[in-house]
């Protein structure tokens, strides 16, 4: 069995306690945390930058997975890579060239990724396979958290599964497969299933009842876990 990663969104966390926060869900067992920055511009929210980045780089370990919902993408790359992200991914839809952007990123010293929104065709990463490390699906509308879970979005993993394990046939070198949206306890093996391997959960997780316990966060952390387990 795959080993899955499970990345709570900060978009959903507490901005008062922000690195409490970051420490106490890696504490409960996450895997990565996942930065997402809006621009409303791309997308028609404001959230935050590399300074917010560097601030809660020096408090964890773990990957930090940070998705650019901003348009144009090149500019602030090299921001974020100094700043401390392991993980930088975007949408193809902001940016002029998206082999250039990728490249960016991969100089920069992080892992590059490519977004795809519910609409987007997944055809536009067929030729920077190469380039990328993992490839993430928008299972709602960019922008907003709590939104619910696109069902759709399990047919679209199937495809983008078959396309991944293609390419590692004929490379050898494995792509990550990430899901961002309404993803649960109550459905997130009904995604793995259908080839996701690691999971953006926002709400699902900073959502969970907050109290003075630094472990607060164990026991939803434990119930996705045990999801994944007993596909």
């Amino acid at each position: 069995m795959p080993r899955y990663r499970i990345a709570p969104s900060l978009l959903s966390a507490n901005f008062a306690r922000l690195g409490e926060e970051v420490a106490d869900v890696i504490g409960s067992g996450a895997d990565w945390i996942h930065f997402d920055v809006m621009d409303n511009h791309y997308v028609p929210n404001l959230t935050i930058g590399p300074l917010v980045c560097e601030a809660i780089r020096p408090l964890t370990q773990a990957a930090i997975d940070v998705h650019l919902m901003v348009k144009p993408v090149d500019r602030i790359i090299p921001d974020f890579a100094r700043a401390g992200a392991n993980i930088i991914t975007f949408h193809p839809e902001a940016s002029e060239h998206v082999d250039r952007s990728l490249s960016l990123i991969r100089e920069s010293g992080c892992q590059a990724g490519l977004v795809f929104n519910p609409a987007t065709p997944l055809a536009l990463m067929d030729h920077v396979m190469d380039k990328l490390d993992i490839v993430l699906l928008m299972s709602v509308n960019p922008g907003f958290g709590g939104q619910k879970f696109i069902p759709e979005t399990l047919h679209k993993l199937r495809l983008a599964r078959a396309r991944i394990d293609a390419y590692r046939e004929k490379s050898g070198r494995d792509i990550l497969l990430e899901v961002d949206g309404g993803v649960k306890a109550d459905n997130i093996a009904e995604i793995a299933l259908a080839g996701a391997d690691t999971f953006v959960a926002g709400s699902a997780v900073f959502g969970a009842a907050r109290d003075d316990d630094p472990h607060h966060y164990d026991s939803i952390i434990s119930a996705l876990r045990a999801a994944l387990a007993g596909i």
